[in-house]
C-alpha cells in the first residue's frame, strides 16, 4: 500500500520522517523520492540484519538508522520537528519466511521456537511455552490470537511438555493441530496460525509496544504531523483504532471524574474514518497484503 501511505503522509521536501520498522526499505524509498533529496528519514528496526540490508540499498541517501524497537522511538529522537511517522505492526516477510530456521516465525519450516524480533531480548517462545501455567497460556491464545480453542490448546501443551520440552516450530504446530479435530479446524488458514500469532505477540509484547509507540508519536510530533499505521492482524488494528478514537475525543478524562481535567480539545484528526485496504490488483500481485489495514491521523 505504498501509494496510499504516500497520499496520507503527503511528504514534502525538508520533512523529517520516521519509519518505525524500516525492514527492506520499500516504503522508505518511496518517501525519500517524494522528498526530492531534501529532508531526512530515520529508519528504526530491531533486526540488525534488516538494517544491514537497508544500509546497502540506500548508500548515499539522507537516511539515518537505529537498531531499536519502535516502542522506544520517542527516546531516539527527542526533538519535536518530525512531521510524519509510519508504524507497521507486523514482522516483515523476510523474517517470517527465512525465520523458519533463524527466528521461528513460520509454522511451515522447522526451526528453533524463538520468535524474538530482537535477539537481545531474553525470553523466547520456547521459554514461555515450557514454563507458563496452563491458564496463562490460555490467556495468551485467547487475547492475542482470538483463538476459539484457547483452553484446549493450553491443556494439550501442558500435557505434551511433560513428556519432552517443546523446542521447535513444527513440533509446536503439530501439537496445536492435534488439539483441534479435523471438522473443527479452520478451512482458510492453518490450524496453528492464531496460536503462532498470539505467541509472537506475547514474546515481543507487540500490542503493548504499538500502544506505547503511538503515544510517543503523538506526544512528540508537532501540529500538522501525520502518523500512518499498517496493521495485518485484527488485534493490532484494534489497538490503533482505539488509540486514534481516544485522542480524537474532546475529553479524555476517566468517566468517574465530575469535571473535565484534560485539555478539553481533540489532539488529533482522524484521516481514515474506516481503514484503507489493498486494491484487488495489489492482492493479486502480493497475496500477503490481503489482510493489511491502513489508518492515519493528523496531530492538531
Amino acid at each position: 500500500m505504498v501509494r496510499e501511505v504516500l497520499e496520507l503522509l503527503d511528504p514534502q521536501p525538508g520533512d523529517v520522517i520516521i519509519d518505525c520498522t524500516i525492514g527492506s526499505g520499500g516504503h522508505a524509498e518511496a518517501l525519500l523520492e517524494r522528498m526530492e533529496g531534501r529532508g531526512k528519514l530515520v529508519g528504526i528496526d530491531a533486526d540488525w540484519q534488516a538494517l544491514e540490508r537497508t544500509r546497502e540499498r540506500f548508500i548515499g541517501n539522507r537516511l539515518n538508522y537505529c537498531r531499536e524497537i519502535f516502542e522506544n522511538w520517542g527516546d531516539i529522537r527527542q526533538s519535536k520537528d518530525q512531521r510524519s511517522a509510519r508504524l507497521p505492526s507486523r514482522p516483515r516477510r523476510f523474517q517470517r519466511t527465512t525465520g523458519g530456521g533463524r527466528k521461528g516465525f513460520s509454522f511451515q519450516q522447522d526451526g528453533p521456537l524463538d520468535m524474538r524480533m530482537d535477539e537481545r531480548s531474553q525470553k523466547t517462545a520456547a521459554d514461555l511455552i515450557n514454563s507458563l501455567p496452563e491458564e496463562a497460556l490460555a490467556k495468551i491464545f485467547r487475547e492475542g490470537g482470538e483463538e476459539r480453542w484457547a483452553r484446549r490448546l493450553a491443556r494439550q501443551i501442558a500435557t505434551s511438555r511433560k513428556r519432552s520440552p517443546i523446542t521447535t516450530t513444527l513440533q509446536f504446530a503439530a501439537i496445536i493441530t492435534a488439539a483441534i479435530s479435523a471438522r473443527e479446524r479452520p478451512r482458510k488458514i492453518h490450524p496453528a496460525t492464531k496460536a503462532f500469532q498470539a505467541l509472537r505477540f506475547a514474546v515481543n509484547d507487540e500490542l503493548g509496544a504499538l500502544d506505547a509507540a503511538l503515544t510517543a508519536a503523538f506526544s512528540r510530533s508537532k501540529a500538522g504531523s501525520r502518523i500512518a499505521v499498517l496493521s495485518y492482524e485484527s488485534r493490532s488494528d484494534g489497538v490503533t483504532k482505539e488509540k486514534f478514537r481516544h485522542l480524537a475525543r474532546s475529553c479524555r478524562c476517566p468517566p468517574f471524574l465530575p469535571v473535565c481535567q484534560c485539555e478539553g480539545r481533540p489532539l488529533v484528526r482522524i484521516l481514515t474514518p474506516k481503514p484503507l485496504t489493498p486494491s484487488a490488483e495489489e492482492v493479486e500481485i502480493n497475496p500477503r497484503a490481503r489482510s493489511a489495514k491502513l489508518r492515519a491521523a493528523e496531530v492538531l
